[in-house]
C-alpha cells in the first residue's frame, strides 16, 4: 500500500471551495465526508456523506452545512424531541483529517487498492438556525474572550509589557499553546484482570518507560508512523506505570496483555489541540485493534492499579508587530519563578479550580482515579520547585509549572486532573476564564513577582488579596506520604467524593461568573452540561454500580462450618450483619442502604442519594476487609 499517496489532512489553509474541490478528486480514496459536531457532553458526530453529494455544491456545503436532529446527541434542556433543529456547520479554521478503515479496501483509478477514507470535518453546533450550542463553540468565544481582555489588561497596565520590552500597541495577537497527553490501557479482549498481578508489578516499577513486545509493539509503532503521516508532531510513546508483562504462549504468540501506554504529541491552539485528541483517540484504537487489542481509556479500569490521566498543558504568548513573540509567563530576573502575568494565571487556576473540576471530572469513573496515591491529584496545590534553579518535578500536586532554562518560550503550566474521556474543550474553555480572571487581577493589584510569590506560598490562615485565606495552595513535598487526609482536606480543601458533591460547585454565583464573564459560557449552557452529567449519573449509580455491590456482596458467602473455631464464627457474625444491613430488606429492620440508595435515585433525591452512596461505599470497603481477613483464615489442618 502506498501510503505517501494517501490524503491525510486538509489543512485550515487550504479550505477555499476550489482548493477543497481540487484536494477531493485527486484522491479518490476519500469516499465520505463526516460533519464532526461535540455536543455539550463530548460526544462527537459521526455520519456518512458520499463525497459527490458534497462537490455538487462545496459552497453551500461550507456555508450551510448539515441539518440533523439535535435530539440524538446530548444537549439537556436546549435541544430535545420537542425542538431537536441542529444545523452542523463546517469549521474553516481548523485542520480537517481523513479517517482510513483499513479493513475496507477499494481499487481506485490507476488500479491501486486503498482502504476507504472518510474527511471529518470538526463543526459548530447551530440550534434553530440562530444559538451556537455544544463544546466547540465555547471554547472558541474562550479563546477569543481571552485576547481581547488580555490587549485590554495590557493597554490598561504598560508597565506589564514593559517588563518584555515592548507596548501594548506593538501587540498584533495573542497565542495559546495548549496540548495534551493521553495515557490509556490496552489488553487482551475478554479477559479478566489479575489485579494482584498487576499491583505488583506495579509496586516493583517493572513497567515504567520500559520496551514493549509483541502486538504493542507492533500497534505502538504502527500508530506512532501513522499519527506522523497526519502531521501530529508525535514526540514521544512509552509504557507508563500501570499494567504487567504479557505472557508468550505457544507459537510464539503473547496472552494476559494488560499494559498501560502514553503518547504525547506538539502544541496547537486550544481548539485544534481538542480537535486533533479527538483524531488520535480514533487512531489509537484502530492501530491497535488491528493487533487484536483492546483500546480503555476509561480512567480507572481496575480498581488497585494506577489509572490513566490526560494531563493538560497551557501556554500564553504575545505575537508583535515586528514579528517577534513573548512568552508571558518568563520571568525577567533569574531569581523570579516567572513574571507576575505568569502568578496571576496560577492563581486563577486554584482560586476558581472548583468550577472547573465539574467539567474535567463530571463521572463515577474520573473520581475513581482521584484517590490518594498513583500520582492522581486530589488537592488544590501546586508546584513551582524547590528553588528557582530547580524545575518542579513533583507529581502529586494539581498544577505544575514547567520551565526549561535553555528555553524561555516552553514555560507553562500543567493541570493533571482531568482524564483520558473529560471533555477537553470545556476543560481547556473553562481553564482560560480562570487563568484571564487571575491575570487582571494581579496587574491591577500591581504587586511584584516575589510578593506574588509569597501569595502563592502563604500559610493557612494567612490573608491574600485573591487566594482564599483559609488555604495553602503550594507544596514541593510528596502530599500523600507527609500529609493525612484530614490535613490535606484542611489545608488544600476537601475533594469531592460524589459526582453530585463536585456538581453542586456549578451553582455557586461567583464561579459561574467566571465561567459566563465575556459570554463564554451560558447560562443555559452551564445547566445543560449539569443536567446531561447528573442524569448519567443517577442512571450508572442506579443501572450498574448497585448491581455490582450486589453481586459482590452476595459472593461473600460462609466458608466454614459453624462451631469449628470461635474466632471464625465471630468474624462471619459480624460479616453477616453488615451483608444484611447494606443488601437485605426484611419486615423488622425495613429497607436496607441499597434499597435506600435506588428509592432515592428513583425519585431525582441527588442530595440525599450522594450522602447514601458515600456511606454505602464506605461500609462495603469495611466489609471487603473483613470478608478478606475471614477468607484469608480459611486452613485446613
Amino acid at each position: 500500500m502506498a501510503y505517501e499517496k494517501m490524503l491525510y489532512c486538509i489543512p485550515a489553509e487550504d479550505h477555499e471551495a476550489g482548493r477543497i474541490k481540487e484536494i477531493l478528486e485527486a484522491h479518490k480514496e476519500v469516499r465520505f465526508v463526516s460533519l464532526v459536531g461535540v455536543d455539550i457532553y463530548g460526544h462527537d458526530t459521526d455520519e456518512k456523506i458520499p463525497v459527490e453529494l458534497i462537490l455538487k455544491d462545496i459552497d453551500d456545503f461550507l456555508e450551510h452545512g448539515v441539518r440533523t436532529d439535535g435530539s440524538s446527541v446530548l444537549l439537556s434542556n436546549i435541544a430535545d424531541i420537542t425542538n431537536a433543529r441542529v444545523d452542523l456547520i463546517p469549521d474553516q479554521g481548523v485542520n480537517w483529517y481523513v479517517d482510513y478503515n483499513f479493513d475496507n479496501y477499494e481499487e481506485t483509478e490507476g488500479d491501486e487498492w486503498f482502504p476507504v477514507g472518510t474527511l471529518r470535518v470538526p463543526a459548530s453546533l447551530l440550534h434553530n438556525g440562530v444559538a451556537p450550542v455544544g463544546s466547540r463553540s465555547v471554547l472558541i468565544k474562550a479563546e477569543k474572550s481571552f485576547e481581547k481582555r488580555l490587549k485590554a489588561a495590557l493597554k490598561k497596565h504598560p508597565e506589564a509589557a514593559a517588563r518584555f520590552g515592548f507596548d501594548s500597541e506593538d501587540v498584533e495577537g495573542v497565542t495559546i499553546t495548549a496540548a495534551t497527553e493521553l495515557e490509556f490501557y490496552v489488553r487482551t479482549p475478554h479477559e479478566a484482570a489479575d489485579v494482584k498481578r498487576l499491583h505488583t508489578s506495579q509496586e516493583m516499577k517493572e513497567q515504567y518507560w520500559k520496551r514493549t513486545v509483541g502486538p504493542v509493539r507492533s500497534a505502538l509503532e504502527s500508530c506512532l508512523l501513522l499519527l506522523g503521516r497526519y502531521g501530529f508532531g508525535v514526540e514521544m510513546g512509552h509504557k507508563e506505570a500501570g499494567g504487567a508483562n504479557p505472557e508468550m504462549v505457544h507459537g510464539g504468540d503473547y496472552d494476559h496483555i494488560m499494559e498501560q501506554l502514553e503518547i504525547d504529541w506538539r502544541f496547537s491552539s486550544p481548539i485544534q489541540a481538542c480537535d486533533n485528541e479527538n483524531q488520535i483517540k480514533y487512531i489509537v484504537e484502530d492501530r491497535f485493534a488491528a493487533q487484536g487489542l483492546e483500546v480503555s481509556f476509561q480512567a480507572k479500569p481496575v480498581e488497585g492499579i494506577a489509572g490513566s490521566g490526560k494531563h493538560v498543558h497551557l501556554g500564553i504568548m504575545v505575537r508583535l508587530k515586528d514579528g517577534s513573540v513573548k512568552n508571558l509567563f518568563t520571568a525577567s530576573e533569574p531569581e523570579e519563578y516567572m513574571d507576575p502575568i505568569g502568578y496571576g494565571a496560577l492563581m486563577g487556576l486554584m482560586k476558581h479550580y472548583e468550577a472547573i473540576n465539574p467539567l474535567a471530572n463530571c463521572t463515577i469513573d474520573a473520581l475513581n482515579r482521584l484517590k490518594p496515591g498513583y500520582e492522581a491529584p486530589v488537592s488544590i496545590v501546586c508546584s513551582l520547585g524547590r528553588d528557582v534553579y530547580t524545575p518542579s518535578r513533583n507529581r502529586t500536586v494539581l498544577i505544575g509549572l514547567i520551565r526549561d532554562f535553555d528555553n524561555p518560550k516552553a514555560t507553562h503550566f500543567e493541570l493533571r486532573s482531568p482524564n483520558p474521556r473529560s471533555n477537553t474543550y470545556l476543560v481547556m474553555a473553562a481553564c482560560l476564564q480562570a487563568m484571564i480572571d487571575g491575570m487582571e487581577a494581579v496587574m491591577d493589584s500591581g504587586l511584584s513577582a516575589h510578593e506574588l510569590e509569597a501569595c502563592v506560598s502563604k500559610s493557612y490562615g494567612e490573608e491574600c488579596f485573591y487566594l482564599d485565606k483559609d488555604r495553602e495552595y503550594r507544596c514541593e513535598n510528596d502530599i500523600f506520604e507527609d500529609f493525612t487526609q484530614e490535613e490535606r482536606d484542611r489545608l488544600f480543601g476537601r475533594a469531592p467524593r460524589t459526582v453530585w458533591e463536585n456538581l453542586k460547585t456549578l451553582d455557586d454565583a461567583d464561579e459561574r461568573a467566571v465561567l459566563t464573564a465575556g459570554g463564554v459560557f451560558s447560562e443555559a449552557q452551564i445547566c445543560s452540561f449539569k443536567t446531561a452529567a447528573l442524569d448519567l449519573w443517577a442512571t450508572e449509580v442506579k443501572d450498574r454500580m448497585i448491581p455490582e455491590m450486589r453481586k459482590k456482596i452476595i459472593s461473600f458467602t460462609k466458608l466454614h462450618s459453624m462451631g469449628s473455631s470461635l474466632l471464625d464464627d465471630e468474624r462471619w457474625e459480624a460479616i453477616s450483619e453488615l451483608r444484611k444491613a447494606l443488601a437485605k430488606d426484611s419486615a423488622e429492620n425495613g429497607l436496607s442502604m441499597i434499597s435506600y440508595l435506588t428509592v432515592m435515585l428513583s425519585n431525582r433525591e441527588d442530595e440525599k442519594a450522594s450522602s447514601m452512596l458515600v456511606e454505602t461505599v464506605d461500609r462495603l470497603s469495611e466489609l471487603e476487609a473483613l470478608y478478606e481477613t475471614y477468607r484469608s483464615n480459611m486452613i485446613d489442618l
